[in-house]
């Protein structure tokens, strides 16, 4: 590949180019590690044997960026020096390392399976692992004269965990019986049998005792009838007995969490777009197991509000990334950019077979590698596009499809807001693929479509307030027909509607936002409303008593979306005895109406009560010493006995029973 380091130079600082760095000119890069000086290496081909030379000498700031794969093996006649620029100035900006979790692993291995062939497996894990079998099947089974490690059977009901704290139970469990000779047997099998382990190693060719269970740790499944892939996952396996360290891959903030208020449900798309099942809502709060969690990042990137947020990386990071990309191919001299975004375990391996055997990846798409590509949300999108990319690619598995909800979600958001804001569709392609050559089919057949800005906002704040500047600078470069930009119900923006008619100004609706959206005020009866924060959780449409509240989901470009407005605003009603104001009219007349027909407030004397304020109601109740909880003690059932009583003693019945 042809390699200018003079131009690199001008947007990374010092480079030094060279032909054979990991062979003949080995003293380079040994002379630059006897210093201090960070030192990043655009190549990744010879990374283990760098990384064993840092680490002989100790130096600390070694770094990689892959220009070859990435742009330099590209047969576009176009120019892959912008893009070189482009991803060896992003490599230099510094990252915020996720915090990590500490995981023991004590080696107890549970293999299911059938036969001869789960026997041989475990025979095999049972080298490095502490390994008990459950057997499913043993038709095929030949014992051997020395036992190496328990053998039960039985099917398992239901598991649960992670790495080094699974919990399972198992029906028709049953230990083989030390006198069995053609063929194990069992005897006393019991259903419910509860047992644990560190690792599970599932060959029964059943169901997948976890929902992705790809990303379960410490959760392995072989195709029985396949010895290729058994072996591949009894050598991956072997190794998980000791101590891990996995990232933390997302922060939650409960208290910006739209998901319950007393017991209402509003937002749930985290649980709903979780596919490993690593969140479960407990309360007005939601619950991640950070050992469940793969960071697929799907939680994050449908968040509304953003309570649940992403760290591997950090938003403001990746933004910052995505940014500094565009800028410098930009400023480079590069034309049309588009964002390309895969994984390294997919999406890494299909842009190398492309360069090595195809095309290469065109001049003006950009990688960026992501841990996993499902959770890119629409403030990555806006942020990008913002940028001056002119399209974002996002490249999944194909066999991970399921795990693409949330960012197909997204990206209708984001294809409607530019809709609305006058630009050209078609931004954002989701591209689930596996085949190197449709990929590159599909990457050098996008259309070049026109920019939109390059006016992108610094990534501060929460996720709200990014998504926002990135919008409004989206919305500054098109001609919107309207303010008003209509989305769709699991939209995040929207306005909440009140029927006046029946709304009683209770304020249950205030007290139950989670975003501080609907508020009320300090004097006067008025409800009140800033349509920037409402992320549409419908907690207040649930809790309203007067089922007065309906949402709709639209995006507001108008600058007064910050400002509060006034849904409905009522007189105060006086309390009749000392003429202070306290409660909304409507509410009063509410509450009369509810208890028309109520024994307690059968009399006009007991009606006048509603009109009073707290204080003058209980001075009235205890006037001349009487009881004032006693308006609330229940009626004594009249009986044949009362009335009798009442007559011979020439008193009402109802004197009678005052009387008591």
């Amino acid at each position: 590949m042809s390699v200018d380091p003079a131009k690199l130079g001008a947007a990374y600082g010092e480079v030094s180019g060279h032909h054979q760095l990991c062979r003949s000119e080995m003293g380079v890069i040994e002379a630059a590690f006897a210093t201090d000086t960070p030192i990043c290496i655009a190549c990744t081909q010879e990374r283990p044997l760098f990384e064993e030379l840092a680490a002989e000498v100790g130096h600390q700031g070694l770094s990689f960026v892959n220009i070859r794969e990435m742009a330099g093996w590209s047969t576009d006649k176009a120019s892959v020096t912008p893009k070189m620029e482009a991803l060896l100035t992003a490599a230099k900006l510094p990252t915020t390392p996720a915090r990590l979790r500490a995981i023991e692993s004590d080696g107890l291995c549970l293999v299911i399976g059938a036969g001869q062939a789960a026997f041989d497996a475990a025979q095999r894990l049972n080298r490095t692992l502490s390994v008990t079998l459950l057997l499913t099947g043993t038709d095929d089974l030949v014992l051997p004269s020395e036992l190496p490690f328990p053998v039960f059977s039985g099917r398992v009901a239901s598991a649960s965990g992670s790495l080094g704290a699974f919990q399972l139970v198992v029906d028709r469990y049953a230990a083989m019986l030390p006198s069995s000779k053609a063929r194990p047997e069992f005897a006393m099998a019991r259903d419910g049998a509860k047992t644990s382990c560190s690792v599970i190693f599932d060959m029964s060719g059943d169901t997948a005792l976890f929902t992705r269970a790809h990303g379960r740790d410490g959760y392995f499944r072989a195709d029985p009838g396949n010895p290729v892939t058994i072996l591949e996952a009894v050598i991956e396996a072997s190794d998980y007995a000791g101590s891990f360290e996995k990232p933390i891959y997302v922060t939650y903030d409960a208290s910006i969490c739209a998901h319950e208020r007393s017991k209402k449900t509003g937002c749930s798309k985290c649980i709903d777009q979780c596919p490993a099942g690593a969140i479960t809502g407990l309360g007005d709060a939601i619950v991640v197991d950070p050992g469940i969690c793969g960071g697929c990042g799907n939680c994050a990137a449908h968040c509304p509000t953003g309570a649940v947020a992403y760290t591997y990386p950090t938003r403001t990071d990746q933004i910052s990334r995505v940014q500094t990309l565009a800028r410098t191919f930009l400023a480079a001299g590069g034309q049309a950019p588009v964002l390309l975004l895969h994984d390294a375990g997919h999406g890494t391996p299909l842009i190398g077979a492309m360069a090595r055997f195809g095309r290469g990846l065109p001049a003006r798409v950009i990688p960026l590698e992501m841990h996993a590509t499902s959770g890119v949300g629409h403030d990555l999108m806006a942020s990008a596009l913002a940028s001056g990319f002119r399209q974002i690619v996002v490249l999944g598995d194909p066999h991970k499809a399921e795990e693409f909800g949330a960012v197909g979600e997204e990206s209708q958001l984001m294809e409607a807001l530019l809709a609305g804001f006058g630009h050209t569709g078609g931004r954002v392609v989701t591209l689930l693929e596996a085949d190197p050559d449709q990929v590159e089919t599909a990457l050098y057949s996008l259309p070049d479509l026109p920019e939109i800005t390059r006016a992108a906002p610094k990534p501060l704040g929460g996720k709200r307030e990014v998504s926002r500047a990135a919008l409004g600078v989206l919305a500054d470069a098109g001609k919107p027909v309207s303010d008003i930009v209509p989305l769709s119900v699991s939209a995040p923006y929207g306005l909440v509607l009140v029927d006046t008619e029946a709304c009683t100004l209770c304020m249950a609706c205030v007290s139950s936002c989670p975003a501080d959206a609907l508020r009320d005020t300090p004097d006067t009866p008025q409800l009140r409303f800033v349509e920037a924060a409402c992320v549409q959780c419908g907690i207040c449409e649930a809790t309203c008593p007067e089922t007065a509240i309906t949402l709709q989901p639209r995006y507001n470009i108008s600058p007064n979306v910050m400002q509060p407005v006034t849904l409905h605003a009522d007189e105060p009603a006086c309390c009749t005895s000392c003429g202070k104001a306290f409660a909304a009219g409507g509410m009063l007349r509410a509450v009369e109406r509810r208890l028309k027909g109520n024994r307690m407030f059968d009399t006009d004397q007991r009606r006048a009560l509603i009109h009073m304020c707290e204080d003058c109601k209980l001075e009235e109740l205890s006037r001349d010493g009487a009881d004032p909880f006693a308006i609330a003690h229940s009626r004594r059932t009249r009986t044949t006995d009362d009335y009798l009583e009442a007559g011979r003693r020439g008193l009402t019945v109802e004197d009678f029973l005052n009387e008591d």
